[in-house]
């Protein structure tokens, strides 16, 4: 990772724009690679209010040249800007300094896309249900759950590196049907594994903070959808802001489901998060595949599974529609495996 020229890249469309960054396909004029283009979101450094993001960025510049570079799955950051007015590169007129950082472009599609993109039709929850909620169909390739292990594996080698990564939201991962890989493209919400503290916080964030979000973002007591639209929206996206009120929200919803072993394996996580009771990795993982295995084998156990199935492949050829072709994706290669 080096301090870069931005006249080296040129930019080739907009990716997308969240709360915090605008991203943008550019080509590496040298290489030819494909790279991304990552900034405050333009109207915040128009408004001087993007301080806070020019902090979180120098905080994943940092983590990632101690750390993040030795942990695959996490996308590599080439290079970065000094901190100046970039007006003239982006055509635009901010009129206020700001630091830009160069990653590799992620393969595969964001397990939820752009909520902008919502306002126009698309389906951005469709990659986070298919694969991850509501996996009826797996490719013959891959492990099954191979998202949710390679995400304990990203934040195991963290944690043993002495950070806790949290924000793990389905929007910050990318994911390749093909290989069955994933990326995160988002290392800013880092606390250090002994000091990790928060404002009004009474108990210290721990790991425990990332074993709710993966129940929160990655799990549900939600019955397969029986048509398409059940897969259109992102599911619990909205980031965890009361540790208990989470807990107790999904005990309550969990209690609902009528497979009592579904219910038994939920509940064995809850009660183990809320007490923070799990003292190793190992454990937790133990008990999210318990839970996942469970889950799968009641679904598949469903009178309507064969027409769940059905729905399912309706839902995935959404990924055929030009929205997603934005993305390093190929739907013709990318989802061959996805067959009954």
């Amino acid at each position: 990772m080096e301090q870069i020229d931005l006249n080296r890249y040129e930019v080739t469309g907009i990716l997308g724009s969240g709360a915090d960054y605008e991203a943008r396909a550019a080509i590496d004029r040298a290489t030819g690679a494909q790279v991304v283009l990552k900034r405050p979101e333009p109207q915040m450094i128009r408004r001087q209010m993007h301080k806070n993001i020019e902090a979180r960025t120098d905080r994943v510049l940092q983590v990632y040249e101690e750390v993040g570079h030795r942990i695959p799955g996490v996308v590599p950051i080439l290079g970065y800007t000094e901190r100046t007015n970039h007006d003239a590169y982006f055509g635009d007129d901010l009129g206020n300094d700001y630091r830009v950082f160069v990653a590799e472009r992620a393969l595969g599609i964001p397990l939820v896309g752009e909520v902008k993109a919502r306002f126009t039709g698309v389906p951005i929850g469709v990659g986070q249900h298919l694969f991850t909620l509501f996996p009826l169909i797996r490719s013959a390739d891959h492990p099954p759950f191979a998202i949710h292990e390679q995400l304990l594996d990203v934040e195991e080698q963290f944690f043993n590196a002495g950070y806790i990564l949290l924000d793990l939201r389905p929007q910050n991962i990318f994911y390749q049907p093909d290989s069955g890989r994933i990326s995160v493209i988002d290392c800013g919400a880092l606390v250090e594994r002994d000091r990790a503290t928060g404002a009004r916080r009474r108990i210290p964030q721990d790991i425990h903070d990332f074993y709710l979000e993966m129940l929160k973002f990655y799990t549900t007591p939600q019955s397969p959808p029986m048509q398409t639209r059940g897969y259109r929206d992102p599911y619990g996206l909205r980031p965890v802001t009361n540790f208990e009120h989470e807990l107790d929200d999904m005990a309550r919803q969990f209690k609902a489901v009528p497979d009592e072993g579904v219910q038994g394996a939920a509940q064995t996580l809850i009660g183990q998060i809320r007490q923070r009771g799990y003292s190793a990795f190992e454990a937790f993982r133990r008990d999210l595949l318990t839970y996942l295995e469970t889950v799968s084998a009641y679904h598949e156990s469903l009178p309507d599974f064969s027409e769940a199935q059905h729905v399912w492949s309706e839902a995935l050829d959404w990924l055929r529609d030009d929205h997603w072709q934005r993305y390093l994706f190929r739907p013709e290669t990318d989802l061959a495996g996805f067959t009954r």
